[in-house]
């Protein structure tokens, strides 16, 4: 098992990654972070009311599911929000240039780092 922030950095090995955090969903305090190209304290608190909303949702719709990951695209950038099955109440939130990075490559590394992350 790795701890957040070995784990934070074999995220940012991947190609075109620009920074990653693990952040508590209840409060929007991120446990962990690294890298840079986002205002990470920002980027947390606003992407745990993406996370909030879509479980909400997923309420609202009887939809006895989870969330694997969450994939936002814009222009330049993939920001990728993965809940931690490990650890309720926590997600993973990645970010990457989009131009440098392959998308399945990335999911797949978050998936694999999500599994090898302790608290």
């Amino acid at each position: 098992m790795a701890s957040i922030q070995n784990s934070l950095e074999n995220l940012l090995t991947a190609d075109g990654a620009l920074c990653a955090a693990v952040v508590d969903s209840g409060s929007g305090m991120m446990l962990g972070a690294i890298g840079t190209g986002v205002d990470l304290e920002v980027a947390a608190a606003g992407n745990t009311e993406v996370v909030r909303a879509k479980l909400k949702t997923m309420r609202a719709l009887g939809l006895n599911d989870s969330i694997e990951d969450i994939l936002i695209t814009l222009g330049k950038q993939y920001h990728l929000l993965r809940p931690m099955a490990q650890k309720e109440g926590v997600f993973i939130y990645f970010v990457l240039d989009k131009a440098k990075s392959n998308l399945a490559l990335a999911r797949r590394k978050l998936q694999d780092v999500e599994k090898e992350m302790s608290f």
